[in-house]
C-alpha cells in the first residue's frame, strides 16, 4: 500500500464525493438545460455527431498547448503568471458551481464570483490545507461541466485512451509529471489536485518523546499523499457524458468503475514509487461502461 489505510480511505472518499458532485453539476447544466455562465455555453443546434467528432482534435490540441505552456512557464520560473492562471481558473470554476443554486437569477453569476473570490485568494496565496481540498471538491465538477457538452460517448472513450497513454509517458518515461508536481508544491506552494500531508507512525512516536522546547529545531519528515486534478476531472467528464446520453444508472457505474481502478492502484502500489493513475482509472471506467451495457442487454 502506497499510503497508510486512513490516508488512502480519505483520498478515495474525496474522489467519490467529487464524482457525485460532478453528476449534480453536469445534471444541472447539460441535462436540465441551464446555460453555463461567463459565456461558456454551447449552442444547442451545434451539438450533432459531426460537431463532437470535429471538436475532439481541438480538445487534444488545447490540452497539449496547456501542458507545453505550463512546462515553459515552469522552466523560466514565471511563478506569478502561473499563480494568476490557477487563480483565474479556480475563481471561474467555483463561480460555475455556486451558480447552480440560483440559476434563474440574472446577476447571480457575478455575485457567485464575489463569494468565490476569498476562497480563490486563500487557496492560491495563503495555502490553507482545508480550503485547498474543500475547493477541489467543486472545481473539477465545474470544469467537467464545460467539456461534457462538447463530447459524446465515443469521443470521450478516445480521449480517455489518449490521456492514459500521455499519463504513462509523463510518469514512467519522461518524468515530467513528477517534475511539475514537485514544482507546484515546492515553488508555487499550490497543487492542482488533492493532497494530504501526514507523518508515519514512527515519526509520531518520536514527536511524542521529544520535549516541546526541541520540537522547533527538529526536522520532521512529512509524507504527501496526492491525486492529480486530471485523475479527478476526466472520470467526471466521462460520467457526465454518460449521464447526459444514457441516464443516471450507467453514470453511477462509471463512477464505481473509476473508484475501483483508483482503489486497486492505491492499495497495491509500492511506497516511494510513482504511478500514472489514469490507466487504472480508465480501465475501471471501461469496466463500468461494459457492465452497464451488459445489464441493459439482459434487462431487454
Amino acid at each position: 500500500m502506497k499510503h497508510n489505510l486512513k490516508v488512502t480511505l480519505i483520498i478515495l472518499a474525496m474522489f467519490v464525493v467529487t464524482q457525485f458532485i460532478g453528476l449534480y453539476v453536469v445534471n444541472h447544466y447539460s441535462v436540465n438545460g441551464h446555460e453555463l455562465p461567463y459565456g461558456m455555453e454551447v449552442p444547442e443546434a451545434e451539438q450533432e455527431t459531426d460537431f463532437y467528432t470535429s471538436f475532439l482534435p481541438s480538445i487534444v490540441i488545447a490540452f497539449i498547448f496547456a501542458i507545453l505552456l505550463l512546462i515553459l512557464l515552469t522552466k523560466f520560473n514565471f511563478n506569478f503568471i502561473l499563480k494568476l492562471w490557477f487563480f483565474a481558473v479556480i475563481l471561474i470554476a467555483i463561480g460555475i458551481f455556486l451558480n447552480t443554486f440560483f440559476p434563474n437569477e440574472k446577476y447571480f453569476p457575478y455575485i457567485a464570483l464575489i463569494f468565490a473570490l476569498p476562497l480563490a485568494i486563500l487557496k492560491i496565496f495563503k495555502r490553507d490545507f482545508l480550503v485547498h481540498n474543500a475547493t477541489e471538491l467543486v472545481i473539477y465538477p465545474a470544469i467537467a461541466a464545460v467539456f461534457v457538452p462538447l463530447l459524446n460517448i465515443w469521443t470521450v472513450i478516445i480521449l480517455l485512451v489518449l490521456i492514459s497513454i500521455y499519463d504513462m509517458w509523463a510518469v514512467w518515461r519522461s518524468g515530467v509529471m513528477q517534475k511539475m508536481a514537485n514544482y507546484q508544491i515546492n515553488e508555487l506552494k499550490i497543487f492542482s489536485g488533492f493532497f494530504i500531508p501526514y507523518v508515519s507512525k514512527k515519526v509520531r512516536m518520536e514527536i511524542k518523546k521529544t520535549p516541546k522546547s526541541e520540537l522547533k529545531k527538529k526536522k520532521i519528515k512529512v509524507n504527501m499523499a496526492i491525486l492529480g486534478g486530471g485523475d479527478v476531472v476526466f472520470p467526471i467528464i466521462t460520467s457526465g457524458v454518460v449521464l447526459a446520453n444514457f441516464g443516471a444508472v450507467p453514470a453511477i457505474f462509471v463512477i464505481l468503475g473509476a473508484t475501483l481502478g483508483l482503489s486497486y492502484l492505491l492499495f497495491f502500489a509500492e511506497k516511494k514509487k510513482f504511478y500514472p493513475a489514469m490507466p487504472f482509472i480508465t480501465a475501471g471506467i471501461f469496466l463500468g461502461i461494459l457492465i452497464s451495457w451488459a445489464l441493459k442487454l439482459i434487462t431487454f
